[in-house]
């Protein structure tokens, strides 16, 4: 169904599908990513909903992203996760490293990530959101 996420709101990836269906990957827990499913409610822009910790982000996915808006800045080094990383892990980080954690821990991947048809945008400030809706037309 669209504009009803499929599950509780979280921390996500928006892609759009078709005439301004975006497809919403998140984390049921952030509180920004419920702020920004709320305002996609809002502004009435179609959406669907996929928990990228319940059901997985495929590396494909993670990849498309990371060359999108730069693997440093998908990367959420103030995560919980980040800093639970060995001191070597997080001191020898590549681009093909980082993509390869943000697979196997979701949480790694800073949010909201929305993907529009011409662009990409990490974050949920008044310039993303402009940016998200322009990305519609």
């Amino acid at each position: 169904m669209l504009n009803a996420p499929m599950r509780c709101a979280g921390a996500f990836f928006v892609r759009l599908w078709g005439i301004g269906v975006i497809t919403v990957y998140g984390l049921k827990t952030c509180d920004t990513c419920r702020k920004a499913l709320k305002w996609l409610e809002g502004e009435k822009i179609a959406h669907r909903y996929v928990d990228v910790r319940a059901d997985g982000v495929s590396k494909a996915d993670v990849t498309r992203l990371a060359k999108a808006v730069g693997w440093e800045k998908l990367l959420n080094k103030a995560s919980t996760t980040w800093r639970g990383l060995a001191d070597e892990v997080k001191a020898s980080i590549s681009e093909a490293a980082a993509i390869a954690l943000m697979v196997e821990h979701p949480t790694l991947i800073k949010r909201p990530v929305f993907e529009g048809k011409s662009q990409t945008v990490c974050g949920f400030r008044d310039a993303e959101k402009k940016a998200v809706k322009e990305g519609l037309q």
